[in-house]
């Protein structure tokens, strides 16, 4: 596991510098196979870094246990304020923002959903940098990167469309058999890393995360649960 790395700290291959002290605009597009954790990891990320306040955090917490749903929290969060701000009209790619110590990020969350690849390709071609998150569970990984999942449809697409930085959140870590398995994050990195040679991208730029967008794990700082990752 490279040293020091996590999801805020990879953000920053993914844009050149600006002059002065103005913060670096990037727009990052979300993608991977439905159920993949999508809107859970960017919904964490964003209330991390601050996009989102904890009093409001909290009433969509109490809501989303109210409905049954509380092992949504985050995902539930983006869906809420989605709704909330656009006064119930529902859209298919939701723009959020946050700000780092040197980026003004915009998150693009994109559908994962076959139906939707025509929605996909309208926000990625406005990215600078994608995300692609794929689930380390179980027969998850197995899922999204069979003919059947998007995972590859996704990873070509954004190539394909001239997103040429890419990170791989290798999401639910916690969800592994042991929870947390090196071995399994070193074997999905493998299998992800081969395909994503084929369709042009060098997987030695590419930055391989092990995260658990559900507890957080390498969201923003190291996690202690995957420091013997470390090189």
């Amino acid at each position: 596991w490279p040293r020091g790395s996590s999801f805020g700290e990879n953000h920053r291959d993914a844009e050149t510098t600006t002059m002065g002290k103005e913060k670096i605009h990037i727009n990052i597009v979300v993608i991977g196979h439905v159920d993949s954790g999508k809107s859970t990891s960017t919904g964490h990320l964003i209330y991390k870094c601050g996009g989102i306040d904890k009093r409001t955090i909290e009433k969509f917490e109490k809501e989303a246990a109210e409905m049954g749903k509380g092992s949504f929290k985050y995902a539930w969060v983006l869906d809420k304020l989605k709704a909330e701000r656009e006064r119930g009209i529902t859209i298919d790619i939701a723009l959020w923002k946050f700000e780092t110590t040197k980026y003004c990020v915009t998150i693009i969350d994109a559908p994962g959903h076959r139906d939707l690849i025509k929605n996909m390709i309208t926000g990625t071609s406005q990215a600078d940098c994608a995300v692609l998150i794929v689930a380390a569970g179980v027969g998850e990984f197995e899922a999204g990167i069979s003919k059947n999942g998007q995972t590859r449809e996704h990873a070509l697409l954004a190539f394909t469309l001239g997103v040429k930085q890419l990170i791989v959140g290798v999401n639910k870590m916690d969800s592994t058999e042991p929870p947390y398995s090196q071995k399994r994050f070193e074997e999905i990195t493998k299998e992800v890393s081969t395909y994503i040679k084929k369709i042009g991208y060098n997987p030695v730029s590419v930055a391989f995360v092990p995260i658990s967008g559900w507890h957080g794990d390498n969201m923003i700082e190291t996690s202690e649960k995957m420091s013997r990752y470390k090189e």
